[in-house]
């Protein structure tokens, strides 16, 4: 009697982790993993604005109206990324995630050197070669290492009052998320 009681004990206790272990691995199978919703917004290297209120597809949506927020999916497969974007916005703050959406680094302006966001994220390899010889123009840059190779952006905006969301919007608006050209 006793090792039937012990038997079925060890049987729920394994049961329930399976069904932990199901649950928290469902949203990479069914694609409505933060990355693939992002991915949804359009192509690659490029800041798009999320929306307010939700619409007939996945991408994820700016449910602070305090915030304005854009994201952006890149790929430093081919090379380094460069993130820049400056305005006169009373705070911003910037997350970066890899594909299983592991943040791999995050800032804002008041940790950044001028005020301004000015990121390279790269593979430990190609920041092994831009350290040896760091062009003038990313002296002030800050470098990011990222393991994989595939990840996503996420930008945010702090709108403290109508008057300022015009001041926000054209700081997502300018803000770019491009391959590092080798005249940069």
């Amino acid at each position: 009697m006793r090792s039937f009681l012990y038997a079925i004990a060890i049987g729920l206790i394994g049961a329930a982790l399976l069904h932990i272990v199901i649950i928290l691995s469902l949203p990479s199978f069914t694609g409505r993993d933060a990355y693939t919703r992002v991915q949804s917004l359009g192509e690659a290297n490029r800041f798009y604005k999320l929306a307010e209120k939700p619409g007939d597809t996945l991408a994820p949506i700016n449910d602070d109206p305090a915030m304005e927020t854009s994201v952006c999916t890149f790929s430093v497969e081919s090379g380094p990324i460069r993130l820049y974007a400056e305005g006169d916005v009373p705070f911003w703050s910037l997350a970066v995630y890899d594909e299983a959406s592991n943040e791999v680094f995050s800032m804002n302006d008041r940790t950044s050197v001028s005020g301004a966001l000015d990121t390279l994220i790269a593979t430990p390899i190609q920041l092994i070669g831009i350290r040896k010889a760091v062009p003038p123009e990313l002296e002030q840059s800050i470098l990011v290492e990222m393991r994989g190779e595939e990840g996503y952006a996420v930008l945010r905006t702090f709108v403290p009052t109508e008057s300022r969301r015009k001041a926000a919007d054209g700081f997502l608006a300018d803000a770019s998320c491009e391959p590092l050209t080798p005249d940069q």
